[in-house]
C-alpha cells in the first residue's frame, strides 16, 4: 500500500510553515522554468537540452546521453553535422546526422538524415511521401554532451527492466563524467 505519512508531518505544521513550504516550492518550479526559457532565448532552439532514446546514433552518442543544442537561423546545414529533428505526426524528437544535402537554385535547401548505427537513411520515418527535411522540421542541432545521464538512465533501466549486465554496456560515465564535444 501506498505510504501516507507525509500527511502527517503537514497535519503537524502550523499555517506559517505550510505557506513557507508552499511558497519554497512555487519559487523551485518558476526558477527552472525561468532557467528553461532563458535557454531556449540563448540558443534559438525550442528544446535546449534532450536526452538520447534510441541506439541509432551509437557509438557516438548512447541512451541517456544529454545533447545541448543551438538552432540559430543564419547557421547552414552541413553535412555530417548531428540535427535533432521533429516528424509531422510525431512527438520525439529523432537524434540524427545529416547525410545529404539538396540545395535549389533559390537557395532553399533540404536535407537527408541517417543515424550512424542505422542500415538505411531516415526516409522511412518520415512523413509519407516526404523524401527531404527542410530547415523548419529541425529543432536545434548538438553543440555538446554530458554522459553522466547516461549512468542515471542506465540504473532506472536495470531497476525497472532487470538484465544486469547492460549496466557494464552503458555506464562510462566514471571514466567520462563530463566531456563537451567540439564540432559534433
Amino acid at each position: 500500500m501506498l505510504s501516507l505519512d507525509f500527511l502527517d508531518d503537514v497535519r503537524r505544521m502550523n499555517k506559517r510553515q505550510l505557506y513557507y513550504q508552499v511558497l519554497n516550492f512555487g519559487m523551485i518550479v518558476s526558477s527552472a522554468l525561468m532557467i528553461w526559457k532563458g535557454l531556449m532565448v540563448i540558443t534559438g532552439s525550442e528544446s535546449p537540452i534532450v536526452v538520447v532514446l534510441s541506439g541509432s546514433m551509437e557509438p557516438a552518442f548512447h541512451r541517456g546521453d544529454l545533447l545541448f543544442l543551438t538552432n540559430r537561423v543564419e547557421d547552414p546545414i552541413r553535412v555530417g553535422e548531428i540535427v535533432v529533428f521533429r516528424i509531422e505526426g510525431r512527438e520525439i524528437p529523432i537524434v540524427h546526422r545529416v547525410l545529404k544535402i539538396h540545395e535549389k537554385q533559390n537557395g532553399h535547401i533540404k536535407f537527408l538524415t541517417k543515424g550512424d548505427n542505422n542500415a538505411v537513411d531516415d526516409r522511412g520515418l518520415y512523413k509519407q511521401g516526404q523524401h527531404w527535411l527542410e530547415k523548419k522540421d529541425v529543432v536545434g542541432r548538438a553543440r555538446g554532451m554530458q554522459y553522466f545521464f547516461c549512468w542515471v538512465y542506465s540504473c532506472w533501466f536495470i531497476v525497472s527492466k532487470k538484465p544486469a549486465l547492460l549496466f557494464l554496456g552503458r555506464c562510462r560515465t566514471f571514466c567520462y563524467p563530463f566531456r563537451v564535444a567540439v564540432g559534433l
